[in-house]
């Protein structure tokens, strides 16, 4: 695998090089622009990042805004010390005022009964200008204040019930309170010209499928909140903003792409959530970003209905939703391969995209799974983890 370096960065296909090398130039012009040797040049810099004046197609960009953050800290402390220098040498002077600058300065002082009545009266007039002034930006800055505590507390309301929605599902995990539905002892479909008799669901999730007939799984990732069923519908939509109870949620559920089966089963299993930030569904799947975290976790639960499995993780990489007239590879689209020759292509392309090499690999015929999210990093990112099942 060929591996080339920008600005400390590797990258491992010639796109991606290109992309960085571009990044790379971009931002040196851009330095050229700002003063960075002060605190406010560093600062203007840092908001027009922040606020997507600049674009960047790789990684370079992330790196540039932690140097600026860096930057701003390490001119903020100059400031700071620098004040107290300041400080320091004027209480080192003498503490005794002249009489003379004393004497003028009760001189300078007068009262309000000094001036005239119509000097008096523009006086009033003004003084409580400000005060309303004061009084009114004092109301707003409370109301703002007030807003921040509802909507903190609305946020953590809704963060806290999602965590007991979801212990309250891991909590019917092999129950047997509630009586599934009576099916046929034996279901057959007809596929490929065969006759495949379908597996009966595992008693851990009898109870949960007969509460939601669309649940085809559960994925678990250990020191995470990844712990959530898995949903299937024929679109893609439905399950972006609904709950395992059919109602309207924003964190929505955990589902497998429309394109892919559980029996039979696909080459390769796509599983989507969204990115919170609360880390939960698949917020915190970027901790794969990390090779340190993988080393730790290597290993991703992922059951069926139908069957346990264990899955070890192979790829780890940044991708993005294509136009439909682009000619890329498109991870999305990989469900199934039509021959050990197309199965290989893919196996090469996520291992080019790797952020990290793990040494794992797959042949023709290895079950996948596949877990997407978004990703912030350019529009339409998507991180990416993809395993194979070892049992």
């Amino acid at each position: 695998m060929n591996t080339q370096m920008v600005s400390g960065r590797q990258f491992r296909n010639a796109a991606d090089y290109e992309a960085a090398l571009k990044d790379a130039a971009y931002i040196d012009a851009l330095k050229k622009r700002y003063d960075l040797n002060t605190k406010e040049g560093v600062t203007s810099f840092l908001q027009d990042i922040r606020s997507g004046k600049y674009r960047f197609r790789t990684i370079l960009g992330q790196d540039l805004k932690e140097e600026l953050e860096e930057l701003l800290e390490q001119k903020k402390k100059e400031a700071a010390a620098d004040t107290g220098k300041s400080k320091k040498g004027k209480r080192s002077g003498s503490g005794i005022s002249s009489p003379k600058k004393s004497s003028a300065k009760k001189q300078n002082t007068k009262k309000l009964e000094d001036y005239d009545a119509d000097m008096q009266k523009s006086i009033l007039q003004e003084l409580k200008k400000r005060e309303r002034i004061r009084k009114l930006v004092m109301v707003v800055c409370l109301c703002m204040a007030g807003g921040c505590f509802v909507y903190l507390g609305i946020y953590s309301y809704q963060t806290s019930r999602l965590d007991a929605y979801a212990a309250s599902q891991r909590r019917l995990i092999g129950t047997t309170g509630i009586v599934a539905d009576q099916t046929p002892e034996t279901v057959v479909i007809h596929y490929d010209n065969q006759e495949l008799v379908v597996p009966d669901v595992l008693d851990d999730y009898k109870t949960l499928y007969t509460l939601n007939k669309n649940l085809i799984g559960w994925v678990k990732i250990d020191d995470t909140y990844i712990d959530y069923p898995v949903l299937q519908t024929t679109n893609n939509e439905y399950y972006l903003d609904h709950n395992f109870d059919q109602e309207q949620d924003k964190n929505g559920s955990i589902f497998l792409d429309k394109d892919c089966s559980i029996f039979p089963r696909s080459d390769n299993l796509i599983i989507y959530g969204h990115h919170m930030r609360s880390g939960r569904m698949f917020g915190q799947l970027n901790k794969y970003s990390s090779e340190s975290f993988y080393e730790d976790h290597k290993y991703i639960q992922f059951d069926t209905i139908y069957e346990m499995g264990t899955y070890e993780v192979m790829y780890v990489f940044r991708s993005k939703i294509y136009e439909e007239s682009e000619i890329v590879f498109k991870y999305y689209q990989f469900t199934n391969a039509t021959s050990e020759i197309e199965f290989n292509s893919y196996m090469r392309e996520m291992a080019e995209m790797s952020l990290y090499d793990t040494g794992v690999t797959a042949q023709y015929g290895d079950e996948l799974l596949t877990l997407s999210t978004c990703d912030y990093y350019t529009d339409y990112g998507r991180f990416v983890v993809v395993a194979k099942r070892i049992y």
